[in-house]
């Protein structure tokens, strides 16, 4: 049997990774090496691109960056999220302000180290990407369109730190990655509608908040058609191999997203949108191993 310290501490352990969100840091980890693998380096042996060091330590930095901004992001808006999301949130202040404010400047001292084991250019880049976190949680994200935006670019950044990595400049890649920003890019609308009690009562400055929200269903449809775009030069331009499945599917799959969200009125309805768009983006990075199935068998050696 633990003893009512024991059980303390595993709660406020587990308060501190549902604050950090460890579950999405795993899967942008994951992202980033099948990234590498498949779409970045097809060329180099998979060993080489497993136990590459300077790849690991990008990887690590962004994953400590990114939990240092889940953190600051906590830490602003927690006065909103008591009113969105109060179950959670009670859970989240298990953790005191000051315990999450010292795991901030941690995580964020952990990244620019592991970025100082790659190069100077990594530690300005991983800096940078620490203060426009900061920024946006602090200010940007209370305005319409450009938090939306910043939100979306700040999502994809850690994978262009692999992307500057291996030099990689084939236009396939830009393709992949907007496709990628454009779903973000409806998740965070999604988001906002989910989540526009909380931002009136604050004072956030929305999407939802200040337009309402039939422009931004009306916002979302035009996204959700803009990633037919992407969508349609990497089916007839780009050779992904299996992962044409992933894209013809996501296109019922979007009709049906679209369907349903001019039927939603209620809260419990867009929380149900936002996990079908995270279900895509999810979805897309297994869906990566699609470009070449036999990537384990001819590339070991």
């Amino acid at each position: 049997m633990l003893s009512r310290r024991q059980k303390h501490f595993l709660l406020k352990s587990f308060s501190l990774i549902s604050v950090i969100r460890g579950y999405n840091i795993l899967i942008i980890i994951l992202a980033q090496y099948l990234t590498s693998i498949y779409i970045l380096a097809p060329n180099l042996p998979l060993r080489k691109v497993l136990f590459d060091p300077n790849l690991l330590m990008l990887v690590l930095a962004s994953a400590a960056a990114i939990a240092g901004g889940y953190i600051i992001n906590s830490f602003y808006d927690r006065e909103k999220d008591l009113i969105n999301r109060p179950h959670k949130t009670m859970l989240d202040r298990l953790v005191s302000q000051r315990t999450k404010l010292t795991t901030y400047f941690v995580l964020n001292f952990i990244s620019v180290i592991f970025a100082s084991y790659v190069s100077f250019r990594a530690v300005m880049f991983f800096s940078l990407y620490i203060f426009a976190i900061w920024y946006y949680s602090h200010r940007l994200k209370k305005y319409p369109f450009i938090g939306n935006i910043t939100a979306a670019i700040l999502a994809v950044i850690p994978f262009f730190a692999v992307f500057i990595y291996y030099k990689n400049f084939d236009l396939v890649i830009f393709v992949h990655a907007t496709f990628l920003f454009l779903v973000i890019s409806m998740r965070e609308l999604v988001k906002d509608l989910e989540n526009i009690k909380g931002d009136f009562a604050q004072n956030y400055r929305t999407i939802p908040v200040v337009y309402g929200e039939r422009t931004s269903k009306r916002m979302l449809t035009l996204l959700a058609a803009l990633t037919l775009i992407p969508v349609y030069f990497l089916l007839t331009k780009f050779d992904i191999g299996y992962m044409v499945l992933y894209f013809y599917a996501s296109i019922p799959g979007l009709i049906l997203f679209l369907v349903f969200l001019w039927i939603s009125a209620k809260k419990l309805h867009y929380i149900l949108l936002h996990t079908i768009l995270k279900l895509v983006i999810v979805v897309g990075v297994f869906s990566i191993v699609l470009i070449d199935v036999n990537v384990l068998l001819n590339r070991i050696f």
